[in-house]
């Protein structure tokens, strides 16, 4: 979903607008409870599926776990792909997964399933579906951001929410990414829904961080669900970011987008640094340089164990 998200989702608490907004989010809540009444399909034994997805809207981390839980996979000598049902303003994310793993994607989940089985994939991992009752999952996984967490805790359009937390009952584990920050009051919420669920934390490691200049001015600009934690990993690399351009979620660059950015650049005096996401949407520009990064986990054989006695 293409969406620059407003400001109040994030607050803590529900504000007017929120409240004025609250009647609009009843077709989620009746769409919600027939997908909680509708009946999976049946399982096709001939692969086993993992889905990694959300119910905060963008910036949760999805698509880089699916490609970290795929190199697990394969790590363990299965035979892995990737699944996205296609969306024309997502090239993307479907770029990049194509790029790491390999990539079924399809106007439609099933579809894509349907291709992976005839190639005698062993493990299809979902990027997204969580909502799509379709497909029968053998494991759900839900990712949040540390800092954006539930945000107001409504749902949209009155806040960032697809479903509500209490539905983390029907997962098996929800993966927090962050930078370091305390989660000790997160997983407390969590466990009051369900003690059960598998917790895991993750963050960024930056692969190609030692190809920039710590003594460099550093311009940046990302369209992703949650900026905030592309500058928080340059910052804690101690990278010196001068200026920052936010657009929103899958934004296709226009020439004057990009002329603007070089121009703010060229007076700063500074090098212009982006995401891997957004570069890919990019022409090939010698003036402009992406981070690359990889999704860690904490505590990565937990992961690998949990991966084991379910798959």
């Amino acid at each position: 979903m293409k969406i620059k998200k407003p400001t109040f989702w994030d607050y803590k608490q529900p504000n007017f607008l929120s409240y004025l907004l609250l009647p609009f989010s009843l077709p989620i809540i009746i769409n919600n409870l027939f997908l909680d009444l509708k009946k999976n399909e049946k399982k096709n034994q001939a692969t086993k599926n993992i889905c990694v997805g959300n119910i905060y809207i963008g910036g949760t981390a999805k698509t880089p776990l699916s490609i970290k839980i795929d190199q697990i996979l394969k790590d363990l000598n299965f035979k892995t792909a990737t699944i996205k049902k296609f969306y024309k303003d997502q090239a993307d994310e479907q770029k990049i997964l194509s790029k790491k793993t390999k990539l079924y994607c399809f106007k439609t989940r099933q579809k894509a399933l349907n291709e992976a089985i005839k190639d005698e994939v062993e493990v299809a991992i979902f990027d997204d579906g969580l909502q799509d009752r379709s497909i029968n999952y053998d494991l759900k996984f839900v990712c949040f951001n540390n800092i954006t967490w539930i945000g107001n805790g409504l749902l949209i359009p009155a806040g960032p929410l697809r479903e509500k937390l209490k539905s983390i009952l029907k997962y098996d584990a929800i993966f927090l990414n962050g930078n370091d920050e305390n989660t000790s009051k997160l997983k407390l919420e969590i466990r009051k829904y369900n003690k059960k669920i598998e917790i895991f934390e993750t963050y960024y490691r930056p692969i190609n961080i030692k190809e920039f200049d710590k003594n460099e001015k550093y311009l940046i600009f990302s369209g992703i669900g949650n900026p905030d934690s592309f500058k928080k990993t340059l910052i804690k690399n101690k990278l010196h970011i001068i200026k920052e351009f936010k657009f929103p979620d899958h934004h296709k660059y226009t020439f004057k987008d990009i002329n603007k950015i070089k121009l703010a650049a060229k007076t700063l005096n500074a090098k212009i640094l982006t995401t891997e996401k957004d570069y890919v949407k990019l022409p090939n520009d010698v003036d402009i340089k992406f981070l690359e990064i990889e999704l860690a986990i904490k505590q990565e054989n937990r992961l690998i164990n949990f991966l084991r006695l379910n798959i």
